[in-house]
């Protein structure tokens, strides 16, 4: 039985034979999606030629820029306009980092050097490899916890194998990294549900937080990744409690996270958010000094010095670390390159999402070779970088500066930091951690799904030709389906994608006049509900793009929100209001008289000029077909909007 399409929803198979007297109509069949059916396989291979046809074609410069994703930044850097801004944001987050940083370490059961060490050699690996102008990395709460929980688990954390393993776990997470980036295999990671992360993150700053009590406390409580346990241990030993390290830890905390609602709530003293883990330091190690009291533990002697090159040892405890190096890897995609893109998007600059976690990966690397134990981008610094008006990688390469100072000149200093303070440092950050999973939703959202649509068949019915491989497109034409709001967030990546779609369409059948390359590209704007101002100005620039390269942008059905965006920022004139349509399939007929023309008029002539071609084009709208199939092209601006 032959399938054919329908112009009416209602109708179904039966009911085609019972009308074929009046009309001959066709059914649409819906491609359902078989589990076994993958495009993976039948892809990889074009996949992989269009990559290395790629990689064939690439400049001296474009081979730089791919090893070396700093020398893009470098070879335009602005030293009157950047210079000051990258170096007061760098000693900023530097200064924020160094009491962080011990903090974190103690969280991860390691000695405090250890995050010294940390935040030193991989910040300026990160700073040559990584692609991210404003994320700053290093030691974060989360990646501790589960170095602590995992290893605590093999060895007591006092043995000297614990220390050796946290920095194997470094160079096993780096491995990962590097080979999920070079394997393009970050997404992945989508797979994971946004309520298991939500879920993950929120007990996960809750463990944390119990897990530093016994500092406030002033008692030992139990090593435990469990709520129940920590609870319990810390009910048990009560009768042990300590008045001094719970006062001082407490007015300390307070301090903190009222010298981080103050920054964030006022830009003009918003360097009090990044002035807190100091102002905790300094306050702590103040009174110790001066009063001196025993019941306030301290950190004790830290050992000055760069940190020694060695190469990981204990081997033989690889494949138990496996799960967690994959954990670690998996947070490092979640919160790293989510921030990471959202920053560049903020920023105006493009951000390789796999070269970004290749970056991380050869910093975990080159870390675990002087120390470190795993390290990735932290939310808050990140932010503190951002808001301080970092413009480059020359401001991670000052934290490193102030960070190689530290261990060089102050670790004599830190001997006396009170425990309970660290534990406030590192509790003031949890409180916030639950944020993480707003930065898994950013990178989803960074990242929505376009489709190219083509034409099914014996219908004005344009699909994703990817679904219904039967569609087609035309020469010299691309139509693209933008199926999220449109904002900040994601816009260089959708820019990506349209100048990948303009060079390539793979696997789509061609009809329409043989022309060279693309004169059209129709964006069908129907699932987009919303736009913000740096949306309006990407398409501002992809028009200007695509103007000087002789590409008209024409716009399929926008809401009326979006039009109302559009028309207010003067984006509708800028355009053309003769290329904005109802459907898809007018704006189609319209750039297909047009590649008509270019196809047969002699070379040099501007046929895209509205003005030159206004007569046709209103003729052409007030067309009426009498076939159903062909229905009338109606524009969805009339000329007096």
């Amino acid at each position: 039985m032959e399938i054919t399409y329908a112009t009416s929803s209602s109708i179904n198979i039966e009911a085609s034979t019972s009308m074929a007297s009046n009309r001959q109509v066709r059914v649409i069949p819906f491609q359902h999606l078989s589990p076994s059916s993958s495009s993976s396989s039948s892809s990889s291979i074009p996949f992989l030629g269009k990559w290395i046809s790629k990689l064939k074609g690439m400049s001296f410069a474009e081979w730089m820029e791919l090893f070396l994703p700093c020398s893009r930044w470098i070879r335009k850097y602005k030293w009157r306009e950047y210079l000051q801004a990258d170096l007061m944001a760098g000693i900023t987050v530097g200064v924020m980092l160094v009491p962080q940083a011990m903090s974190y370490a103690k969280l991860a059961g390691l000695h405090p050097i250890y995050g010294l060490y940390s935040g030193f050699v991989p910040i300026f690996i990160y700073a040559i490899f990584g692609s991210s102008r404003q994320l700053a990395i290093g030691p974060v709460a989360l990646v501790s916890l589960l170095v602590s929980n995992i290893l605590s688990s093999i060895v007591d954390s006092s043995d000297e194998l614990y220390t050796e393993l946290a920095i194997l776990l470094a160079l096993m997470v780096g491995i990962f990294e590097s080979i999920m980036g070079l394997l393009r295999l970050g997404w992945l990671i989508r797979f994971i549900s946004h309520s298991v992360i939500s879920g993950f993150t929120t007990s996960s700053a809750i463990v944390i937080a119990l897990s530093q009590a016994k500092y406030f406390l002033g008692y030992n409580i139990v090593r435990s990744s469990k709520i129940i346990p920590l609870i319990k241990s810390i009910i048990a030993g009560a009768s042990e409690f300590s008045w001094p390290p719970f006062v001082m830890g407490s007015i300390i905390l307070g301090i903190l996270v009222l010298m981080k609602h103050v920054g964030k709530s006022k830009k003009s003293l918003r360097f009090l958010r990044a002035a807190g883990p100091l102002t905790a330091v300094v306050l702590g190690t103040t009174f110790v000094k001066i009063f001196h009291p025993s019941s306030i533990s301290v950190v004790g002697e830290i050992p000055q010095g760069l940190p020694k090159f060695s190469i990981p040892k204990e081997f033989g405890h690889v494949k138990s670390l496996i799960p967690t190096a994959l954990l670690i890897t998996g947070v490092a995609i979640l919160e790293s390159v989510g921030i990471a893109k959202a920053l560049a998007a903020k920023n105006g600059y493009e951000l390789d999402s796999n070269q970004e976690l290749f970056g991380l990966g050869v910093a975990n690397i080159c870390g675990s070779f002087f120390s470190s134990y795993p390290t990735t981008g932290s939310f808050s610094r990140s932010a503190v970088n951002h808001e301080s008006g970092a413009k480059t990688g020359l401001s991670g390469i000052t934290m490193g500066i102030i960070m190689g100072c530290a261990l060089l000149f102050m670790t004599p200093l830190f001997t006396e930091i009170p425990q309970c303070a660290l534990a406030a440092i590192v509790i003031s950050a949890v409180m916030g951690l639950v944020g993480f999973s707003l930065a898994f939703v950013i990178h989803e959202s960074a990242n929505p799904h376009i489709a190219v649509l083509g034409r099914l068949p014996g219908t004005t019915i344009y699909r994703n030709i990817e679904q219904y491989p039967e569609a087609y497109t035309y020469n010299g034409i691309v139509i693209v389906r933008i199926d999220a709001p449109i904002y900040f967030a994601n816009t260089s990546y959708i820019k990506d994608r349209l100048r990948e779609y303009e060079l390539n369409v793979d696997g789509a059948i061609k009809h329409g006049p043989e022309v060279e390359r693309i004169y059209f590209v129709i964006i069908e704007m129907a699932p987009v509900t919303y736009i913000d101002s740096s949306a309006i100005q990407t398409l501002k620039d992809l028009h200007h793009e695509y103007k000087s390269r002789d590409i008209q942008m024409a716009i399929s059905n926008p809401n009326r929100e979006v039009l109302l965006t559009l028309s207010r920022s003067g984006t509708i004139e800028l355009i053309g209001k003769e290329w904005y349509f109802v459907r898809v399939h007018d704006a189609v007929q319209v750039c297909l008289q047009y590649v008509q023309k270019m196809n047969e008029m002699p070379k040099g002539l501007d046929v895209l000029s509205p003005k030159k071609e206004l007569g046709s084009l209103q003729r052409l709208w007030k067309q009426q077909s009498e076939d159903d199939s062909n229905p009338g092209k109606v524009p969805l601006l009339s000329k007096k909007v």
